[in-house]
């Protein structure tokens, strides 16, 4: 595989302790691009921007500020320095690079980290003009980092984390975000989206889930590598402003997602969760952490949506194992007598099962299944799923009714 320096020598691109061969008159340099300045550092110079974002600033429909409740969601991430951490010790970060494949050969000339700084989100971008600097942008990134104890990507434990560690590695420079605590936000998004938006890619989110579209200047992530190969060869930085804006924009989105999802996950009722496959997912998730009540509570939800044949099928199941697995009986009874008293079928159900196996009181059970049965009668339902209901009813009633002698 080739490195970024053979692909550079192919173009006819110089690199070493220089910058490449001065640009002809109509190109224009990165500070004349974007606004920036030149940081000094032990490795030399680095060329760095800045921009913050105010408590007014909405990233579509959501604030990059937060409260940010992580308790659930360091429970999932089986790492509980996040509940006591501050947010401004998260650093929130991305890179850019010059291919996808990762290892030596591939370099991140371009990596936005921010933190919440007296109560603004502050983004600053790390360039590397030629790779002959990257030991300097390295060292600037450290000083911006040096406050932080946790970290926040988006598919960051796969390949920014590594990548990075890798340019600190070679460069025999400490990695600054050595034993952080790391929120990688990909398999939450997934574990959260998955049954129901067909992408998690993170600007497929942000546009369907926060509810931002990104402006013309956005360019494509497969051209971001070429851009840079061309800025090399030619000296003109007017075609990586796009770059800059996709790479603030990566970061902002990761914030507000972390914002939404926290949120979420420490209040799904307020009115946030709208589909009925999310509360689905956030079930799932609950379950999976043992917190079975309120997993129950969240499925019942979720099916007073209309859900898809295959999803409510497994939402059903989901509910029915996840009852069982609660073990307390007369806790289990009550809810399902509130449940039933709100309409929700399967609680009569649960509860027909429950007179007829577990007090084998036939009569009562017979009650709670007919009045399954007149729910489903009276409910307007998509055809498979009454056709659901019905051939579990009427199973069970014909049993029931040979029990009683009918």
């Amino acid at each position: 595989m080739s490195s970024l320096a053979d692909k550079l020598k192919s173009l006819g691109v110089k690199t070493g302790s220089s910058l490449p061969t001065p640009p002809k008159a109509a190109s224009q340099s990165i500070d004349s691009v974007v606004a920036g300045t030149f940081l000094s550092t032990p490795r030399g110079e680095a060329f760095v921007t800045e921009q913050s974002f105010g408590r007014e600033y909405l990233h579509g429909r959501v604030s990059p500020h937060s409260e940010f409740p992580l308790a659930i969601i360091a429970e999932w991430a089986n790492d509980p320095r996040m509940t006591s951490l501050p947010i401004s010790k998260f650093a929130f970060l991305d890179t850019e690079t010059s291919g996808m494949a990762g290892g030596t050969g591939t370099y991140a000339f371009l990596v936005g980290a921010a933190r919440f700084i007296d109560g603004k989100f502050v983004l600053k971008q790390f360039f590397l003009r030629d790779p002959s600097e990257e030991p300097a942008m390295l060292e600037a990134l450290i000083h911006f980092l040096a406050p932080c104890e946790a970290l926040v990507t988006f598919n960051g434990k796969s390949f920014d984390a590594p990548l990075l560690t890798t340019r600190y590695s070679l460069h025999r420079i400490p990695v600054p975000f050595k034993g952080f605590a790391h929120l990688d936000l990909l398999p939450l998004a997934r574990r959260l989206w998955r049954d129901r938006l067909p992408s998690r890619a993170l600007k497929y989110l942000e546009e369907h889930v926060l509810g931002f579209v990104r402006t013309s200047d956005e360019v494509p992530g497969y051209e971001i590598p070429w851009l840079y190969f061309d800025y090399l060869r030619t000296g003109d930085a007017r075609p990586l402003a796009g770059v800059f804006y996709h790479n603030a924009m990566d970061v902002v989105a990761m914030a507000a997602l972390l914002a939404h999802v926290s949120e979420l996950l420490a209040d799904p009722y307020n009115g946030r969760v709208e589909h009925g496959l999310d509360f689905i997912a956030l079930g799932k998730l609950y379950e999976d952490l043992d917190h079975w009540e309120e997993a129950a509570r969240l499925f019942e939800r979720g099916l007073e949506f209309e859900l898809g044949e295959a999803d409510f099928g497994l939402a059903v199941k989901r509910l029915s194992i996840l009852q069982k697995k609660r073990g307390d009986v007369g806790q289990a009874v009550g809810l399902w007598e509130r449940a039933a008293e709100q309409g929700h079928i399967y609680a009569h159900i649960e509860l027909a099962k429950y007179y007829e196996h577990k007090l084998r009181d036939v009569k009562s059970s017979l009650k709670w299944a007919r009045s399954a049965r007149r729910h489903v009668e009276r409910a307007d339902l998509p055809a498979y799923i009454r056709s659901h209901w019905l051939e579990e009813i009427d199973h069970r009633l014909a049993r029931l009714e040979r029990k009683a002698g009918l």
